[in-house]
């Protein structure tokens, strides 16, 4: 006998085993408590089995069954394939909503000042950014496509390099002209340095004190100086003279060719072993619109 169409009562099972709440899952699917309960309780009619146990203090929590919980991992993938069929559908032609994540500041320093051209030569495509510090889920945020900073390795998704860089210190040009300062590397010891917080996470990243061993400067107190969270504004609290910034060169870039910034001791080379990579799930590769992009992407990049 064939099984009948149960897409309903899959979705609350779903999302009542997710969230452990029929309540919880109700709020997400947008329908009553009572309403979940009755799909979930319909579809343990049809397979005769229970899908919960409930657990906790005063049994509030639901808890899935073993059976339930092995069958959970086949019906999430088949809800993303679902998702995936959808969004071929809709998505036949280059154009409709493109959903792009990144950093504030790769947006900021980067990013923005060039989706001017991807816009002109891609006008039924609509950029919708997602700025965030921290990695998203591609699938249940509806992400198509990212730029990432790192080894060019995290887990369900595709990476190009899109680009390598240089970590190397920089100043405004107006602090750069005072007479007698930061004409020699001995000089950074005298200077407030301006440390990017945002970094932290990344290992291998350089700090001022592994820069300044490379550049072989002794004596320095690369603790102190000014701290910030976030790649842009370290380099715009560097423009306006505040100290010397360690700055990463794809984020500087603008800002030395317009004379904002000026590098300092450019005969020192440190290339962290991190870079920019374009990141998108595998079974979305040939969607047009993210094609369209990730070649944009890299001939920006080129430039």
């Amino acid at each position: 006998m064939k099984a009948p169409i149960h897409l309903n009562a899959l979705r609350a099972f779903e999302a009542s085993a997710r969230h452990q709440s029929f309540s919880a899952a109700a709020r997400e699917l947008n329908v009553t408590p009572a309403a979940v309960g009755q799909l979930v309780r319909t579809l343990e009619s049809w397979l005769g089995a229970p899908l919960f146990v409930r657990a906790g203090s005063g049994k509030a929590r639901l808890v899935p069954t073993e059976t339930a919980e092995r069958a959970l991992v086949d019906i999430r993938a088949g809800f993303d394939r679902l998702t995936l069929g959808m969004e071929r559908l809709k998505d036949g032609s280059a154009g409709g909503v493109l959903t792009v994540t990144v950093s504030p500041a790769f947006a900021a320093k980067w990013l923005l000042p060039r989706i001017d051209r991807f816009q002109t030569s891609c006008p039924d495509t609509d950029v919708r950014l997602d700025t965030n510090h921290k990695s998203v889920d591609f699938v249940s945020q509806r992400i198509d496509i990212g730029v990432r900073y790192g080894l060019g390795q995290w887990p369900g998704l595709k990476a190009e390099k899109l680009m390598d860089e240089e970590v190397y210190p920089v100043c405004s040009p107006d602090l750069l002209r005072q007479p007698g300062r930061l004409q020699k590397l001995s000089g950074l010891a005298e200077e407030t340095l301006i440390h990017d917080l945002s970094m932290d996470g990344h290992a291998g990243f350089p700090t001022w004190a592994t820069w300044m061993e490379e550049a072989g400067v002794t004596g320095a107190d690369t603790q102190r100086g000014m701290r910030i969270n976030n790649s842009a504004a370290v380099l715009q609290a560097a423009t306006e003279g505040r100290g010397v910034a360690l700055a990463r060169s794809v984020m500087a870039r603008d800002d030395l060719a317009g004379g904002r910034l000026v590098r300092l001791f450019p005969e020192i080379c440190v290339a962290p072993a991190l870079a920019y990579y374009v990141v998108y799930r595998p079974e979305c590769a040939n969607l047009p619109r993210l094609v369209a992009f990730r070649e944009w992407l890299h001939t920006e990049a080129r430039r």
